[in-house]
């Protein structure tokens, strides 16, 4: 976590320089685009064609996860993932894009290598889940969380990577963040020809308002996704009393506060909680009334956001986060 804390102070220096709010230093500082990884990494792999937000929608569009991790000899971790969670968004959107495909994986990092290298001697640029923290212009974390990258040329034994933005990496490191995540080591997917037909927009968006609503897993957890997972996130920072309210649990809570606003701006989503993108999607879809609340939602989880960056207390953050929860609610409501 040593260099999330780096991080944390460069944005606080550029906020006392530029009087910039802790969301927009962010941006600036960790060097993020105001794109969705995975739909904007896509579009790039494929060329153009589909927009950035079409891809968002037909991967599986937004979502909602709350977790709280705590794991030895680091502080709490709040995690929250305002895309489409847990299914990998980029093999749905291929499959409902109607573009072909092959995914692979494989134990063997020499097998690895020799597939990776056939991709690129076919002229494609094929996309691989790499261990984030492994990525030496990414963040440290405490366990291997997965990041798609796309693989635009390997010369000698340096790979170049299109992660946000493009950069060079020697192979064996980008072999050691390959093999780094344990249930798809080596995973490559490369898209074997153009799309064909019509993408089946009424499936993704089906599929959203599924998870948006429950059961996501068919377990307990459960209650950490979708509505579910936004009214306990609500709860607990309007708790005071409770062991799982945020007053009690969390001696400092200055440090979940800014994640918070990550979470809701940067990590894992696009700007307002990828709420305008997905809005866009509906809207490229002849969706108008539905972009309208989630526009008008993505707006208020800004304002969430904003509000942790200046560390509002968490009871007045829970009010924001209701009134986000409702439009949600209006939102899904109109995906049926």
């Amino acid at each position: 976590m040593t260099g999330h804390k780096h991080l944390k102070r460069r944005v606080r220096d550029r906020m006392a320089k530029t009087g910039e709010s802790y969301t927009t230093a962010l941006r600036h500082v960790a060097g993020r685009a105001r794109h969705h990884h995975e739909s904007a990494l896509l579009r790039h792999v494929l060329g153009g064609g589909h927009s950035e937000a079409m891809l968002l929608g037909l991967g599986g569009g937004i979502g909602f996860m709350y977790f709280v991790f705590e794991y030895q000899g680091h502080p709490p971790m709040l995690t929250i993932v305002a895309q489409a969670h847990p299914a990998p968004m980029i093999p749905l959107a291929l499959t409902r894009a109607g573009a072909p495909h092959e995914i692979r994986r494989t134990g063997s990092a020499k097998v690895a290598e020799r597939n990776l290298r056939a991709a690129l001697d076919a002229g494609r640029q094929p996309m691989c889940r790499v261990a984030r923290h492994l990525l030496p212009w990414r963040d440290a974390m405490p366990f291997p969380d997965p990041v798609d990258v796309a693989v635009t040329g390997l010369s000698g034994d340096v790979v170049r990577v299109r992660d946000d933005a493009t950069a060079d990496l020697p192979l064996k490191d980008f072999l050691a963040a390959w093999s780094a995540v344990p249930k798809e080591k080596h995973q490559l997917i490369e898209i074997t020809g153009p799309a064909a037909g019509e993408p089946d927009v009424a499936g993704a968006i089906a599929d959203t308002a599924a998870k948006l609503t429950g059961p996501v897993l068919g377990n307990a957890f459960d209650v950490n996704f979708g509505l579910s997972g936004m009214r306990k996130l609500a709860a607990q920072l309007a708790d005071t009393k409770g062991k799982q309210g945020w007053t009690r649990r969390f001696a400092d809570p200055g440090p979940l506060l800014d994640r918070l606003s990550e979470c809701l701006e940067v990590e894992y989503t696009a700007p307002g909680a990828t709420r305008p993108l997905y809005a866009d999607f509906l809207a490229e879809t002849g969706r108008a009334e539905a972009a309208a609340v989630y526009r008008e939602a993505g707006g208020q989880w800004s304002r969430v956001a904003v509000a942790a960056a200046a560390h509002t207390p968490p009871p007045e953050l829970a009010a924001m986060v209701a009134d986000a929860v409702l439009l949600e609610e209006r939102g899904v409501a109109l995906l049926r």
